[in-house]
């Protein structure tokens, strides 16, 4: 057996019997069992009671990471002119308009977080079927389309995170790296669980939030108990 398998190993005995933890307790156990040679992601997954097909049930939104994601995140900006310049200036990778469109249908898709103008939606909704499945289409709701291109890009590489219910009512994204410091990732976790929370719709009949998971990029995953994932 190789050292990475033993790690491996030795990592899932560590989890075996556990579940519900609280949210210092499950920290301190992804952290301590993540033994990938790169700085694992510690992802959150949250299974809702919510089904998105609904309308008046989807789940979407944003939030600021108190502690940042620890990620160098690549944007993309359409806009034309002025904007373009601006978008540029705030530090966006990629800044174009029918070049940048042409080069997302091509396949090559080399950005974290797209934002647009809103003169430059009628373009970017040609990319519905590309962007959509990637939660990377532009959204006034979560201001990824607006002309304060400035704010947009800042807060896209300052620590925040969009977050959208998937088909089976799972909301899932990164909190931060197994490298952050305890108190970091637990700030981070319960800042998204209350933005998730929040976020809560209409619709939503029952338990809305019915079970809270994190685990590191390679790692197994361990449920945290609900109450003190929340706060409550």
């Amino acid at each position: 057996m190789t050292k990475m398998s033993k790690k491996k190993t030795a990592a899932r005995e560590a989890f075996a019997g556990k579940s519900n933890l609280s949210v210092e307790d499950a920290v301190k156990l992804v952290k301590s069992a993540a033994s990938a040679k790169f700085d694992e992601t510690v992802e959150i997954a949250l299974n809702l009671g919510v089904d998105p097909r609904h309308a008046d049930q989807m789940v979407r939104g944003v939030v600021t990471l108190p502690a940042g994601t620890g990620k160098d995140v690549r944007v993309a900006v359409f806009a034309r002119g002025p904007k373009a310049d601006e978008a540029k200036a705030a530090g966006a990778e990629i800044v174009g308009a029918e070049d940048l469109m042409e080069t997302i249908q091509s396949g090559k898709i080399e950005f974290d977080r797209c934002i647009a103008t809103p003169d430059m939606m009628p373009l970017v909704g040609r990319l519905g079927k590309i962007l959509g499945p990637r939660n990377l289409m532009p959204n006034p709701k979560v201001g990824t389309v607006t002309m304060d291109v400035t704010a947009a890009v800042n807060a896209a590489k300052g620590g925040e995170v969009q977050f959208k219910a998937e088909k089976a009512g799972v909301v899932h994204a990164g909190i931060g790296k197994v490298s952050f410091d305890e108190d970091k990732l637990i700030q981070n976790l319960r800042a998204f669980v209350d933005a998730v929370q929040k976020a809560k719709p209409t619709g939503a009949k029952g338990t809305y939030m019915k079970k809270v998971s994190i685990s590191s990029t390679m790692g197994p995953g361990v449920s945290v108990d609900v109450p003190s994932a929340t706060g409550a």
